[in-house]
């Protein structure tokens, strides 16, 4: 795994049982999710296909061998799956390069967790060379640790990325919030047996055991994250 910031070992907020945050990316702290829905949109129309705006729900949040594949074959464009992911990395790259806009309450977020020394976090599908310029524009100092979709050899939906980055933090799953913003990303973290925040992008996503939904970013900050864990008691 690689990791941006060098993890700094177990941390654990006094007073909360609240051991750390853990937070997706793409639709979560960063607008992005319609970004990559029209950057596949433009690479396959260039293929001479028009994707069906139903498709999007079914990619939105998994990984990129997921939605890739589930492209081609869906179409039938003459195509492989490494040369679809390059183009698709690409033009992303290109789209945040001019543009890269935050969710509601992000930066606020991500400003309190630091001011509190919680241990965060970003764990997300999107690959590392992705992340990094992501990065540059969220603050690296905010992060911990960062787990990428392409440095685990399962990613979401399966626990694995939440699992790992656990470790790296040294905290237990059980004890960690995880904000999502799909579900894909809801039950990566549901099995790693994390208490769940999430707040929906595209798709809506029902409240459950373990599980709470929120409509924005703005509804969250550290009081609300450790209250949840004080309900686990």
């Amino acid at each position: 795994m690689t990791s941006t910031v060098p993890a700094l070992g177990t941390r654990t907020a006094e007073g909360s049982a609240l051991q750390a945050v853990l937070l997706d990316m793409d639709g979560t702290l960063v607008d992005t999710e319609g970004f990559w829905w029209d950057v596949e949109v433009e690479i396959f129309k260039t293929l001479g296909h028009t994707l069906d705006e139903s498709w999007r729900q079914v990619v939105v949040g998994g990984p990129m061998s997921r939605s890739a594949n589930f492209l081609i074959e869906a179409t039938g464009a003459d195509i492989t799956f490494d040369e679809l992911s390059v183009l698709l990395n690409d033009g992303f790259e290109r789209r945040i390069g001019t543009a890269l806009p935050l969710m509601p309450g992000a930066s606020r977020l991500l400003a309190e967790l630091a001011a509190h020394r919680i241990p965060t976090a970003l764990v997300s599908a999107s690959h590392r060379r992705i992340i990094d310029r992501i990065l540059a524009s969220l603050g690296p100092q905010y992060f911990t640790l960062t787990v990428a979709g392409d440095e685990v050899e399962r990613t979401k939906p399966f626990p694995d990325p939440y699992l790992l980055a656990a470790a790296g933090l040294g905290v237990d799953p059980a004890r960690c919030a995880v904000i999502e913003d799909t579900a894909t990303g809801v039950a990566a973290a549901e099995a790693a047996g994390c208490q769940v925040v999430a707040v929906p992008s595209v798709a809506p996503i029902p409240a459950a055991a373990r599980r709470t939904v929120v409509t924005s970013l703005e509804e969250v900050d550290l009081a609300f994250l450790r209250g949840l864990m004080t309900e686990m008691r």
